[in-house]
């Protein structure tokens, strides 16, 4: 009797299963509870977003063993440099499964070629790097805001982050995620979703 082969499809998503420290899954998780977002996918695009980033990609760049292309930028790998396969990071660490499209997981190879290390170790490094970079986790907070509130609230969210820049005394900038963890903060109940949260804070404040 002959077997018949399954077929796998051709965008069919593939996991890779990296181990971070539990301060960085914290901060995964905590970014899916505000954005209301599967932890799974929060994970999947701040590493997409990673590997798009020039920032990013610049800070990794230290530790390349082998040389990247990125668009029109070749950066230049070093075997003298450690490769940072064996180093374990201080404290605890856990493992978190995520998934991604044919394409990225490519590149997240590609990436961890130049880092000699394995596509699990590099999504890990790229993970932390990326909601490390206030940038990229700026721009992925503002684009959830944009597809869930409309748009006279979102402006007048606008207004609110820029009052609180121009006026803020203690010398630092406040981002779209720090305001939107504030929202929450301040409205603990009542809310089911991010509309409702957002609505709530700004008819509190009018």
């Amino acid at each position: 009797m002959e077997t018949k082969t399954r077929k796998i499809r051709s965008d069919k998503k593939r996991d890779i299963k990296p181990t971070i420290s539990s301060h960085l899954k914290d901060c995964v998780y905590r970014l899916s509870y505000i954005t209301n977002t599967p932890v799974k996918d929060v994970a999947e695009t701040i590493c997409e977003k990673g590997l798009q980033s020039r920032n990013v990609l610049d800070y990794l760049s230290q530790f390349f063993r082998r040389d990247l292309q990125f668009l029109n930028t070749v950066y230049m790998g070093d075997w003298g440099r450690e490769s940072l396969q064996k180093k374990v990071q201080s404290g605890k660490n856990e493992r978190i499964t995520i998934r991604f499209t044919p394409a990225t997981y490519e590149n997240i190879y590609s990436l961890s070629r130049a880092l000699d290390v394995t596509p699990s170790k590099a999504t890990a490094l790229l993970l932390d790097a990326g909601i490390r970079n206030t940038h990229l986790l700026n721009a992925f907070v503002k684009c959830y805001l944009h597809q869930h509130i409309d748009e006279s609230r979102m402006k007048e969210l606008k207004q609110v982050l820029k009052y609180i820049n121009k006026n803020n005394p203690y010398n630092e900038e406040i981002s779209w995620f720090t305001l939107l963890a504030m929202i929450f903060e301040d409205i603990k109940e009542g809310a089911n979703n991010v509309k409702d949260v957002v609505h709530n804070w700004m008819d509190k404040y009018k």
